[in-house]
Formats: C-alpha cells, structure tokens, sequence
C-alpha cells in the first residue's frame, strides 16, 4: 500500500512535532551540529556530502564533493576559515559487493599545507588586491595533494595530478577578492552561478584542475556558498508549522563552507552499468603534543604522532541528525560504514521520527525501503543514470535551471532515463528494494545527491510514502510545492559547469535571510 501525503496531512504532521519537547533537538535536518563532539572541531565537522553523474565533453564522471566548515561567517577579520593541515580529508568510493558490505573499493585523500608570504604582519590573509591566486597579494595561500588508494594497492596510493601545484583561492573578503563579486566590485555581492566554464570567475577557473595525463580527473578545493538550505532554525524552536517568521527563512543562507570536488571518471570505477556508494570522513591524528615555549629557548607549538583516528563522517543527508538517537551520535561518526548493518539498521527500520510526525502505524515499522537508502550509510548512485539534471537558480543574474531539474526528484515528477540500458537489476539495486518504476530513475536524492536537492523535503515525504514495493507501476507523488519548510532553493545560484558549488558570498556585501 502507498499513501500520498497533501499538503495538509504534512501540515498537520509537522504540527502534531510541537509537542515534542525534550529530544527536539535529534528530531531532523542538516543541521550541520548533528553530533556533540564534532561541533567543537569545525574544519573537521563535514556538512554535506554530494555525488551524481556528470560528463564534460565525452567523459562520464561521478562527481563527488564534501563540504566542512560549517557557517563561515563572510563579514569576519581576519577571514581564517581554511582546511586544516592536520585534518585528512577522504572521499570514499564503493562498489559491488564492497557498496553491499559497506566498504570502500577506492578512495581520495586530500591533504593540505598553509603558507604564508610573509609573517611579519598583522594582515594574515591578504596584502592587497588579489589579481590572480598565489600572487603577492594572497599572503595565506593553501597547497595540497590528491591521493588515490584501492584494493589493488593497498597502501600504496597513487599521486594524482603529479607535478601540478594545487592551489586553493583565497576566501571572499571584498574588495581584496573583487573578481568573485558581481562587476568584479568588491562592493557589490557574490556572482551567481554561471552556465560555461567560460564564465566562471576568475579565481574559480584558476583553481579548477583537470589531470593532463592519464585518467582525466578534475578537481577543485576551496570556500564557496553553503548549497544547503532549509528552515532549520524553526525546527529547533519547535516551530513545525514554519510560521513563526514574515517569511521563509532559509537557516544557512548567506553562509560559507569550505568544499573539495572531485570529478572521477566513470571508467576508473569499472564502467557504468553498476551502482556506486559515497561518503566522506575526516580523521585526525591520535596523539598530539602541544609544546610551551621556555626562556626563548624552545620553540613552541603543536606535534603530532601516531596514525589517524575517524573523527567525522557523511554520508546520506539527515541521517545522523534526523534517526540516530543522541546516545549513538557520536559513535556514528567514529566508525566506518560497514558496521551499519549491526549498529544503526533498526534506526533505519523503525524510525522514531515516523511515529513523532504521526506517520500512519503501517509506515512506522519495518521501513526496508528507508534501510535500503541508509544502510548502509553511503549514498547511492546508479551510474548508468545519464547526466543528472542541474540546478541554477531563481535569482538576477543566475544560470536557469536544467529543463526537467526538480528540486524533489521523485516526489515532484524529476526522472532521468537510464540511457536505453535499463537493467533491472542495476536499477533495482539503486536504493535497497527501489523507487523506481521501468526504465527510469529519479533524477536526486536518493539517486545519488545533486547541488539543488531539497533534502529535508524529500526525507519527510518518504517517511509518508510506502516505497516498499520495487514493483508499483507509479510512484508516490505530493503537490509540486508541499511546502514542508516552505524553503525551496538556494540563496545563491549554483554554478551549472565544475565546479558547481556556488561562489562563496562576499564579506563586504552580504546578508542573512
């Protein structure tokens, strides 16, 4: 049996939340604090994790980003929101039996290292006007590398990019930055994404790398918009009916994340007729020695010994925060994804969040189509899906969306053909026990996640939907705006070419809805 949710079932759904008191804050939402521990090492805490299918020219990519850092604030000085050179960054990539065990079959390692120009001054980041990145202007300037690891090598991973100097851009200050910022004016505020390479800003495009030799990998490191939205604030003031403000407030706009994305070409990962899982974590070392400096006879700072310890970990959107219980938050983002079947199925299977949002009873239990996207916790992308439609955006300025892009994917009707392969198997096997219907797939979350997906909508309309059956000729449907949180796109058009994050807002000229 499937049951469509109208808008006023949510309404009435979400109210019926208001009287949840005591364990509101585990309730839903990216809220980017989904677990005590990791809100006290923000370089570390990971906010989203996206993957879906791409292509740039002929080449097939599954294009995977993790963002951390959460709510940069852009009107700061000194802007030091950077990745930490102490913090290993990991996009991890399964497949096969590996994606069904909740392994890794290859994974990128993304390490970084500050310089500065010169420290013999109180402005840390910037010396004036930047006019290309790494000039001498840019005082704090990040490097890293990008390391490949799988099976086949075991620890030996493989350099990619070699003998390329990755560079990460500065942050958006203003006037120092003025190229990221509408008529390269550091007054004005951030460019809208754009629709070619072409017109990427200039910073953008001198940090965007492709591998000019073997595999053509891209990749890209640095600060840009925060590309999720929702009302999150309204929810932890346990106001579910979202009213409580003159008008949609999306919690993250006008904020900043820092965002790695990398481009991995679809035949590095054996092809396209399979389906792939993503996740991310960051990890830092065990043990750490913080050093006193004495007399002037002993430098002091920070050592590091030992190997690495998980620290955080993404992977779906929502699920740390919307179905695991405070007492196993933290644990989730200590261990890897193969444990998921064992620790955090039942959260999956018996969501307390159905039961809170009165859910009907037959939706309340033994949810296998929710395990089936969460468990275990990577997101899962068909990649024989063709290149999944892309948001833009609604403002001035901004590239339009992709004809056919729906922000809620299945629910609002967004499907992508399977590129005349349409094995049942592959597309069946996309999410666990399927939401789809012959030949097609969603065009989103959970099909993968793009830069656009209206995550907290989608989630609350699955837990009203009954996608059990692999089978149902049609899939369940809300109004083309159910109007959840009543936020429905970003603050910021998205760029619609890599690296498609949007440009991160401007420090000088910025707000916050």
């Amino acid at each position: 049996m499937k049951t469509n949710p109208t808008f006023n079932q949510l309404g009435a759904a979400l109210v019926a939340l208001a009287a949840f008191t005591a364990g509101a804050p585990r309730l839903t939402a990216s809220s980017h604090q989904d677990a005590p521990l990791i809100v006290l090492d923000p370089a570390a805490n990971t906010t989203d994790v996206y993957a879906f299918r791409s292509n740039t020219g002929n080449e097939k990519y599954l294009t995977v980003a993790l963002a951390v850092y959460p709510f940069e604030e852009p009107g700061i000085g000194p802007n030091k929101y950077n990745f930490d050179d102490n913090v290993l960054y990991k996009i991890w990539v399964g497949t096969g039996k590996d994606l069904a065990a909740g392994k890794s079959t290859v994974a990128y390692e993304f390490r970084f290292k500050t310089v500065y120009k010169n420290t013999n001054t109180i402005a840390q980041s910037y010396l004036g006007v930047i006019n290309n990145v790494d000039d001498a202007n840019q005082n704090l300037t990040q490097h890293y590398t990008v390391t490949k690891f799988s099976r086949t090598t075991g620890a030996r991973g493989q350099v990619l990019f070699p003998g390329v100097d990755l560079l990460v851009p500065p942050n958006n200050q203003g006037l120092v930055t003025k190229f990221y910022n509408q008529g390269d004016n550091g007054n004005n505020k951030a460019k809208e994404g754009v629709a070619t390479t072409a017109a990427l800003d200039k910073y953008t495009a001198e940090t965007s790398y492709t591998q000019a030799s073997g595999p053509s990998y891209q990749v890209f490191a640095g600060q840009r918009d925060d590309g999720f939205y929702a009302d999150i604030h309204s929810i932890f003031d346990l106001d579910f009916t979202f009213t409580g403000g003159n008008k949609p407030h999306d919690s993250q706009g006008g904020f900043n994340v820092h965002t790695i994305v990398l481009n991995i070409p679809v035949a590095e990962l054996g092809g396209d007729q399979q389906v792939a899982g993503v996740y991310a974590t960051t990890s830092r070392q065990r043990v750490r020695i913080l050093k006193q400096v004495n007399e002037g006879t002993e430098q002091g700072g920070v050592q590091n010994a030992s190997g690495f310890i998980q620290v955080g970990r993404q992977g779906n959107p929502l699920f740390c925060e919307g179905l695991v219980s405070i007492r196993d938050k933290d644990r989730y983002n200590q261990i890897p994804p193969d444990d998921d079947a064992e620790v955090f199925k039942n959260y999956a299977l018996n969501p307390e969040l159905a039961t809170l949002l009165n859910a009907p009873v037959n939706l309340r239990t033994n949810r296998t189509d929710l395990a089936g996207i969460f468990i275990p916790d990577m997101i899962k992308i068909d990649l024989s899906t063709g290149p999944a439609r892309l948001a833009g955006g609604s403002n001035a300025g901004a590239a339009p969306n992709d004809a056919g892009f729906n922000r809620l994917g299945i629910f609002g009707g967004g499907m992508n053909m399977a590129g005349g392969t349409a094995n049942p198997d592959v597309l069946q096997s996309t999410i666990g026990q399927g939401f789809l219907g012959q030949g097609v797939q969603p065009g989103g979350w959970p099909n993968g996640r793009r830069f656009g997906d209206d995550v907290v909508d989608i989630a609350v309309l699955a837990i009203f939907s009954d996608l059990r059956n692999p089978m149902a000729p049609t899939l369940a449907k809300a109004p083309a705006d159910p109007g959840v949180d009543k936020v429905d796109h970003n603050d910021i058009g998205y760029n619609k070419v890599f690296p498609y994050a949007a440009t991160p807002h401007n420090g000088r000229n910025n707000v916050h809805p």
